[in-house]
């Protein structure tokens, strides 16, 4: 670890898709920040476009104010501008190129001594780099709704979509109820099956699809057709973005060069639902619930989760605890090196006593 540098002034960004938590992680850095250690702080706009391009605002604690229960983040976002891999255009064509010396140009012209960088497995990659390349004293704060970000128990973001993804199947209970009908619920969470796992058991569903577990749709059909024999006229199926048949691959909605996420899942839902509506006769409905799960205002959970991590990014920081990522650890907030959280995505255990509890209760997962 090199010597503990003199800190005096911090910066934050937010990089990768928002979540509910955002704003009440840069709250809480800012005020410890100013209040407990006297430091001022700056934000970068936009995550890392921001970061070098050298867009920035001074956070002061009148900044702050009233922004705990506000989803988003004050400070914008962005799933693109990787320093290390930045589109540039040249004689008409986007070429990708390294532009880190922008980053360390702008931190210095700024007399940044410390960097709190929230987001996702993108966003914590960077700054890991940034670490080992550059010795950049910062910290990495986890954020992501689909809770797929390793050694974390949890992420703030996720109680909130969870929370989003469970009323919406109590809403499509009455109608499916009414009417007879199977409905289809296709919910984030890209390779992992957290959110469809966990709103599936709350809200009740017959059927759950998740990454983790291929499917086939004869016995997705099989639970259909066993709940109608039995009397049971209606079916919810709750399938997470990137579930997969068996022997099969995620449906992929599109692919966009130069973001975090270049493969954007979506439409197996849809899928779904028309060979379960064609196998079984039943009429079928599908909902995307989409970027709901992302908005709205974080619940208290969410809130205190992500309060606790913006508080102890800074006082990591302050204590030359640099290159590392804030993380649970009950029933304190600890750390991990950055590396440990980027390595590997956090997925459904096969040997989970949720998933145990499920299957007992006679839920479905269509293998």
């Amino acid at each position: 670890m090199p010597r503990r540098v003199n800190i005096k002034r911090i910066g934050i960004l937010t990089g990768g898709g928002d979540a509910p938590g955002l704003n009440a992680v840069i709250r809480a850095a800012v005020k410890v920040a100013v209040r407990e250690f006297g430091l001022s702080v700056i934000g970068f706009e936009d995550g890392f476009g921001g970061l070098i391009e050298g867009r920035v605002r001074r956070l002061t604690e009148r900044d702050v104010i009233g922004i705990l229960p506000r989803g988003g983040t004050i400070l914008g976002t962005t799933n693109r501008d990787n320093p290390f891999h930045y589109a540039v255009k040249e004689n008409g064509k986007i070429v990708y190129k390294d532009v880190s010396d922008r980053v360390l140009a702008n931190i210095a012209a700024h007399n940044i001594d410390g960097m709190v960088i929230i987001g996702g497995d993108g966003s914590l990659k960077i700054a890991n780099e940034l670490w080992k390349r550059f010795s950049l004293p910062v910290i990495g704060v986890p954020k992501t709704i689909d809770n797929d970000i390793a050694a974390t128990d949890q992420t703030f973001g996720f109680d909130t979509a969870l929370t989003t993804a469970t009323e919406a199947i109590d809403k499509l209970h009455t109608t499916a109820e009414s009417h007879n009908r199977v409905m289809v619920l296709e919910v984030m969470g890209r390779y992992a099956g957290w959110i469809a796992l966990h709103a599936g058991v709350a809200g009740g569903a017959d059927v759950i699809l998740i990454p983790e577990i291929p499917f086939t749709i004869e016995k997705v059909c099989d639970k259909v057709v066993e709940r109608q024999k039995a009397g049971k006229k209606f079916s919810i199926i709750v399938v997470a973005e990137g579930a997969a048949p068996a022997g099969g691959q995620p449906v992929v909605k599109k692919v966009v060069e130069g973001s975090f996420e270049p493969i954007r899942l979506g439409g197996v839902g849809h899928l779904v639902g028309e060979q379960v509506e064609k196998e079984t006769g039943m009429e079928t409905r599908v909902t995307v619930l989409g970027h709901l799960q992302r908005g709205g205002s974080p619940t208290p959970f969410d809130r205190i989760l992500a309060t606790r991590f913006g508080a102890a990014a800074v006082n990591f920081l302050m204590e030359g605890r640099y290159g590392e990522m804030v993380c649970p650890r009950t029933p304190d907030i600890g750390s991990v090196p950055l590396a440990e959280a980027v390595g590997a995505m956090r997925r459904v255990a096969l040997g989970s006593d949720l998933l145990r509890a499920a299957r007992q209760m006679g839920i479905s997962f269509g293998d």
